[in-house]
């Protein structure tokens, strides 16, 4: 006998269509029935189990004519999730399934067809993963639109045991790229002589020693920056619009992250230092800002260039006077200097204030990847080429300018080829590994769930977090000591501090130097 089954604010009618598979009841236009009672959802289906038994039942093919791109269009309009997913999801849609799918029937796609097009789409070539992601949303369409009725069986299922298993291990992702302590170190401060502040070397300190993800160290706001720790509640995700989404954090894993008392101190006096106010776009304090101008944001009143026209000398000389005054001459200085008085120039004046956030391509291209490869990415026109230093003081400032690569003495070797942003989070969660950290803490330091019995069985205990976070005090002072070896100073400020006073112990409860 067929059923009612309540659905929010109306009942749909339930039927066995055949052995161990039940069926929706729809209409000529192969969609739901929507039912204002219980009893017309209960006759409906009893009517159709009944044409089942006598044979004149067709099927969802005879009501499912309705196109895949007619279904899909339906089917994410009434979806609900994450602005992140749903973006996912259009543009898997948008640029994969639909120029193959769009106008066939549902009930005319067939194993066969998925197949070809799966082919079709490795071909490209694309990635295998990105294939498999592809598929994997398909395949939830097609299941959702069998669970309608309007499909027999979705042929995008895969049946086990079938097809070819040799090759499978070549189509596995590639490994995550990680990298030690001193490669954090190293790429961190990189990172801040690419940008010219201090910034970038609390940021990428922060995601190597907390596991935060990219998108959650953006987020971060100034009230959940503690004393002695940080909690993780919001992340400003990046749309396809270039807007900044405020949303909680990936599958809601909301915690607290313990911090060693050098890295909470270097948080601190970041804050104090940078001052930062409530952006714009979000009326809120975040704790780090933009490293590159606004979009289109751009003040009338003179440029660096004219400050360098002026003094006669290059914009890289200028760009040195402005962030490493150090490094230029003294007669160079008060020349580049009286010119920027005479012109009225202040520091972003020509080129607007600095964005209220970091931008994700922006930073991975010219911050992030440069410092753990030491080149610059290919954009057109123009190649991929190492970024242009001058050699002294260790480890090389970058050339600005015109002519840069001319002028050029040095450039980086390669810390860890092949890093992201992201691979720092498995860099964080590798280095607890290498420490002994009891997997539970590890978990909740990542915002991952076990839902195993051992894991059930499991807690964490104050002697837990402390043991982790004298030896993560450990591997940071032993860093240290590595890049100090290398060279006693830094042209970064808040490291040159760093190296030139004495190593905290772990025990020490006092403030780090």
């Amino acid at each position: 006998m067929g059923y009612a089954e309540k659905r929010g604010s109306y009942w749909r009618g339930r039927y066995k269509a055949e052995a161990g598979r039940y069926a929706t009841v729809v209409g000529a236009d192969g969609r739901t029935v929507r039912f204002r009672t219980r009893r017309d959802a209960k006759q409906a289906a009893d009517a159709a189990e009944a044409a089942v038994r006598d044979g004149a039942w067709r099927g969802p093919t005879a009501a499912g004519r309705a196109t895949f791109g007619e279904y899909t269009r339906r089917w994410y309009a009434a979806q609900d999730l994450a602005a992140s997913t749903m973006q996912n999801y259009r543009r898997h849609i948008e640029e994969h399934l639909l120029p193959a799918f769009e106008r066939m029937a549902l009930a005319d796609i067939t194993a066969a067809d998925v197949s070809t097009w799966e082919r079709q789409e490795r071909a490209v070539p694309y990635a295998a993963s990105s294939v498999k992601t592809w598929r994997g949303t398909l395949h939830l369409i097609l299941s959702d639109a069998a669970a309608e009725g309007l499909i027999a069986a979705n042929p995008a299922a895969r049946r086990r045991g079938r097809g070819r298993r040799t090759g499978r291990s070549h189509r596995r992702g590639p490994e995550k790229a990680v990298t030690s302590a001193l490669g954090v170190l190293l790429i961190a401060e990189r990172a801040a002589l690419l940008s010219g502040r201090d910034d970038e070397l609390t940021a990428v300190l922060l995601m190597g020693y907390t596991g935060m993800r990219w998108a959650e160290v953006v987020g971060l706001e100034t009230e959940y920056a503690r004393p002695d720790s940080v909690r993780v509640e919001w992340q400003l995700y990046e749309l396809d619009t270039g807007k900044l989404h405020r949303c909680p954090p990936k599958d809601d894993s909301h915690r607290t992250l313990d911090l060693p008392h050098w890295l909470a101190r270097l948080l601190s006096d970041h804050v104090a230092r940078a001052r930062p106010t409530p952006c714009a776009c979000h009326h809120r304090t975040y704790v780090f800002r933009g490293h590159a101008p606004a979009n289109g944001a751009r003040r009338p009143g003179p440029r660096m260039a004219d400050v360098a026209r002026r003094a006669g000398v290059s914009t890289g000389t200028v760009s040195a006077f402005l962030n490493h005054p150090a490094t230029v001459a003294d007669a160079t200085r008060d020349k580049v200097a009286a010119a920027a008085a005479e012109l009225g120039y202040t520091p972003g004046g020509g080129c607007g204030e600095l964005a209220a956030h970091w931008r994700r391509s922006g930073f991975a291209a010219w911050l992030f990847h440069p410092a753990a490869t030491g080149w610059y990415p290919a954009r057109a026109p123009q190649p991929a080429h190492p970024v242009p230093l001058l050699a002294d003081p260790w480890p090389g400032l970058p050339a600005r300018g015109r002519g840069a690569a001319a002028r050029a003495e040095a450039c980086w070797l390669p810390v860890a080829p092949g890093l992201t942003p992201h691979g720092l989070r498995h860099t964080h969660k590798t280095l607890m590994e290498e420490l002994g950290t009891p997997p539970k803490l590890m978990d909740e330091r990542m915002g991952h769930e076990d839902g195993s019995v051992q894991a059930r069985y499991s807690h964490i205990t104050p002697d837990m977090r402390k043991r982790l976070l004298a030896a993560l005090t450990d591997t940071w002072e032993a860093s240290l000591a590595a890049r100090r070896a290398i060279s006693p100073g830094s042209p970064v400020a808040t490291l040159d501090t760093l190296l030139r006073g004495s190593p905290v112990s772990p025990n020490d409860d006092g403030p780090p130097v």
